[in-house]
């Protein structure tokens, strides 16, 4: 909750692998870019559904 830019999925990761919540946001930057934008936005779009909020 508390690296939380749009949904906090991005953050959530992080915190979960113990990593710097920018490196997960470049990474999801480049696959969306590499997936050409539409699957990566969905699989954001579950994850901000699916993932708990604590």
């Amino acid at each position: 909750m508390s690296d939380k830019k749009i949904a906090g999925v991005c953050g959530g990761i992080a915190q979960y692998f113990g990593i710097d919540a920018t490196l997960v946001r470049v990474g999801y930057v480049v696959l969306s870019i590499f997936s050409a934008g539409f699957p990566a936005i969905v699989v954001y779009v579950i994850l901000a559904f699916v993932m708990p909020e604590h």
